[in-house]
């Protein structure tokens, strides 16, 4: 019975209850853990996992509606009333659907890309109305032989503060998402948004008043039954659930780590994280490469099953002969990667030696003996030596003519194989442009504000008929070194605005590519003639094309490149500062140069927003830059945490980076483009 006014009849008397303590504590913990959970769950929303965005959607509101659900009826187990009481089972269940859908409401609203304060505001009154309606049908669910009645300015007391503190708590949460990897404010937030759902139950309570008549009063509190039964499935089930919850969202990110990072049939770590490691600042690090040969004779005479197991079997063995201070990775399909550091390099050594000694016999695999033939080079850094040189001087080994196949450790020599291999590159170049070994990959740049797409940098790959894939980072500087970079540009230059006027064609929109000017190519008069050309043949328009200049290289002349940038600006080409902070430019300098870009080195980037210094950091170039009316764009962003932050910032920003995209072909970017905007869609 529900009134506001009732009129109780004359032989009912108001009812006393009392709480009991421990269970009410029970309750509020268990609005918080759901609440923890839900957030948690939400969290994942916003994140590239092996689940669809909508999957953690669905189970945030799960967790927070059962969560809602347990809680009031735990609390309710908790108050006590001298009269039988029992519990209309269809309404008991059914109260938990206005929890659920009011969850998936608030936390899709929370979650959209376009956010403002209607919008969290529209989130906490669905939240609210939801808590409140399952309350409120929870309490509608009660069989007892007495009345209830409801205090007017109490009940609307209870459904404004599910409001306000929901409201509150989704505010924090979708506002500080880059504060939300610190465990304190997460359960700070889990506990708002707990108070919320127990605060409004207990002023709810505290708004109704029961009564009974004298026959119907028991003696004592022996009420309850129906709940003293419940609470324990209740509770147990409730923990279970998040449990589970809380467990998947652990298993997705794990998920996610190992297929980015780990090889996938070895389960070693992979070229991926190899490079990562490989990126990081050292002064004595020791490289050694194990390259195994024939790979295509035993797949085509055995099987590829055979030779899969064949690889595991090597990846089993190099790990036995691992040191603790080595990593093993799995860089390409036939080879094997010991990066080291800080070791002394005879030892080093003397384990490759005892790795070489177990292919120097046959080798027994499903009752067949197999003679693997290898080599192992080994390079290592040395004073000013770079990190892309220990690569890359480990590849000359492999490359050298002189290198042969039979399970031997090769120690890099300068004086023998740097010739061979930079002589190798060059010699095919020309090659490689005319027939294609040269081709352009794109990674896009998302506005960070909107989620649009912001236009797309051209990065070169090369893929070497003998040497395989090579890095940009082991052919480009031998190609600057024999100045043979200019034709290379030349060639990107050429392929980016074909690829431009193709899209184009094809009813693409036709975004803005960034092309790499090395050097001092930016004060070349070529480079000029070539933009034209071009531009001529293609029928695309200057702004379509972005000339991206490192820092380093326009320091060295200054003012030629100012000049030079004036000139293209005036052509109507964007001009963008690549790599910034790299470098050795002043303040003032770059209050000179006429770019319209500044694109901000990855390793400001890197340890955001962990790092509170470096956060602090890369705010402060940010704000420069948009002082200086620059447009920013951020590379090198691999996390959601990263995004959160950068979002965070209000500043226009555009990112780039694995998180939104890798490089890719040009048939790959077109499935990138249909899902990206449908994405967009979904979310807008």
């Amino acid at each position: 019975m529900y009134m506001f006014s009732p009129s109780i009849p004359q032989n009912y008397s108001e009812l006393s209850g009392d709480h009991s303590w421990p269970i009410v504590v029970l309750s509020i913990s268990m609005a918080c853990l759901a609440s923890y959970t839900a957030l948690s769950m939400n969290e994942r929303v916003q994140k590239n996992g092996f689940f669809h965005r909508s999957v953690w959607l669905v189970l945030a509101s799960l967790a927070m509606g059962f969560g809602i659900w347990s809680m009031h009826f735990i609390g309710m187990n908790a108050f006590s009333l001298p009269v039988s009481m029992s519990y209309n089972h269809l309404w008991t269940f059914l109260s938990i659907l206005p929890a659920i859908v009011a969850s998936f409401l608030a936390f899709h609203l929370a979650n959209k890309q376009n956010q403002s304060l209607m919008t969290f505001a529209l989130a906490g009154v669905a939240m609210g109305i939801g808590i409140a309606a399952m309350h409120y049908m929870g309490m509608e669910a009660m069989e007892m032989e007495a009345i209830h009645t409801y205090h007017a300015g109490l009940f609307t007391i209870s459904v404004v503060i599910a409001i306000v503190v929901s409201f509150v708590a989704l505010y924090i949460f979708s506002s500080l998402k880059q504060l939300m990897e610190k465990r304190l404010m997460k359960i700070l937030t889990a506990l708002i948004m707990g108070l919320a759902v127990s605060s409004m139950h207990y002023t709810g309570m505290a708004a109704v008043s029961f009564y009974a008549s004298p026959t119907s009063i028991l003696s004592g509190h022996a009420g309850h039954s129906d709940m003293n039964m419940l609470i324990g499935p209740v509770t147990a089930g409730m923990f279970f659930l998040l449990i589970s919850l809380l467990f998947s969202s652990l298993m997705d990110r794990y998920i996610d780590y190992r297929i980015s990072y780990f090889d996938g049939l070895t389960r070693l770590p992979n070229r991926r994280q190899f490079e990562k490691t490989l990126m990081k600042k050292s002064d004595n690090r020791l490289l050694a490469i194990w390259h195994f040969h024939g790979f295509e004779k035993i797949n085509n005479g055995y099987g590829y099953a055979f030779g899969d197991k064949l690889i595991q079997q090597i990846a089993l063995e190099l790990q036995d002969a691992r040191a603790g201070f080595m990593a093993l990775y799995r860089i390409e399909g036939n080879r094997f990667a010991f990066l080291s550091e800080e070791v002394d390099q005879d030892i080093f050594l003397r384990i490759m030696e005892t790795v070489a000694e177990k292919w120097r016999g046959p080798f027994y695999l499903e009752d067949k003996w197999i003679y693997l033939t290898s080599v192992c080079s080994v390079s290592f850094v040395k004073e000013a030596d770079t990190q892309h040189q220990l690569y890359s001087n480990a590849l000359a080994v492999l490359e050298h003519p002189l290198t042969r196949y039979d399970n031997e450790v090769v120690v890099y020599d300068p004086a023998v194989h740097t010739f061979s291999f930079d002589q190798k590159v060059l010699q095919g170049l020309g090659r490689a442009m005319a027939e294609e070994e040269l081709f352009l990959v794109y990674q896009p740049k998302i506005l960070a504000a909107s989620g649009q797409l912001d236009g797309f940098e051209a990065l070169i790959r090369w893929k070497h008929p003998t040497l395989g894939m090579l890095s940009p980072g082991v052919f480009i500087p031998i190609l600057e070194q024999n100045h043979r970079i200019d034709d290379v540009t030349d060639w990107v230059i050429d392929r980016a605005a074909r690829q431009l006027q193709q899209w184009t064609q094809s009813g693409l929109p036709g975004e803005k590519v960034a092309v790499n000017i090395p050097g001092e190519y930016i004060t070349s008069s070529k480079l000029s003639n070539v933009l034209k050309k071009v531009i001529d043949r293609y029928s695309i328009q200057p702004e379509q094309l972005e000339l991206e200049v490192t820092e380093t290289s326009v320091v060295q002349s200054a003012e030629s490149a100012i000049r030079a940038i004036h000139l293209f600006r005036e052509q109507g080409f964007s001009v963008a500062l690549d790599d910034f902070g790299t470098g050795v430019s002043s303040l003032s300098f770059l209050r000179q140069m006429p770019i319209n870009t500044l694109k901000i080195d990855k390793s400001f980037v890197d340890q955001v927003p962990q790092s509170e210094k470096d956060s602090a950091i890369l705010l402060a170039i940010i704000t420069l830059g948009q002082s200086l009316n620059l447009h920013i764009v951020i590379e090198g962003v691999e996390t959601a945490e990263q995004v959160d932050f950068l979002i965070s910032t209000d500043h226009p920003l555009a990112i780039q980076g694995y998180y939104y995209g890798k490089p890719m072909m040009p048939a790959e970017l077109e499935e990138w483009r249909r899902g990206f905007f449908r994405q967009t869609e979904e979310t807008s």
